[in-house]
């Protein structure tokens, strides 16, 4: 019997069935274990940012009790100066800028805490980009045809010798 075309159908039907067991064999291989990976890579990312905000809250709480502390001490060295005078005054001034001085390095340091928290969490993603690409380049570079490679380099290699 002859067919129209020289269309074999068997193997059509043969290059399908293999390119369906291709698609899953990747799919199941590559694509579903790589997507776990970034799934969880973002659940840390975000438990990280959480913990971050946690800790600002933190310090804003302890900013805001250091303020009161504060407000509280003012207070007290008003009363205290009605009653002592000039010799309360010089002690006023000093225990609102020790408690001052209190705020702003408590302060300081959870804005550092957080800064380093970030700077951590950037680098850690830096260092796992540049682990993924490292790893994709070299897929890619033990999978290219080394002759076709060669070939390319050296086309290259003359291209560049003739415009020098």
């Amino acid at each position: 019997m002859k067919v129209p075309l020289n269309i074999d159908w068997q193997q059509i039907l043969l290059h399908l069935l293999n390119f369906t067991i291709l698609f899953a064999a990747l799919y199941f291989f590559l694509y579903k274990p790589v997507k776990d990976f970034m799934e969880k890579r973002e659940a840390g990312y975000k438990k990280q940012h959480d913990d971050a905000e946690q800790a600002l809250a933190d310090a804003e709480k302890t900013k805001a009790e250091y303020e009161e502390k504060i407000a509280g001490a003012e207070e007290e060295i008003a009363a205290m100066k009605t009653e002592a005078g000039t010799k309360n005054a010089e002690e006023r001034a000093r225990v609102i800028e020790q408690a001052k001085a209190e705020a702003v390095t408590i302060v300081e340091a959870a804005k550092k805490r957080g800064e380093l928290e970030h700077d951590k969490i950037i680098a850690e993603a830096q260092r796992e980009i540049a682990d993924i690409v490292t790893t994709a380049t070299e897929k890619i570079v033990l999978s290219a045809d080394v002759s076709k490679s060669y070939d390319e380099f050296l086309k290259s290699a003359e291209g560049n010798a003739k415009n020098e």
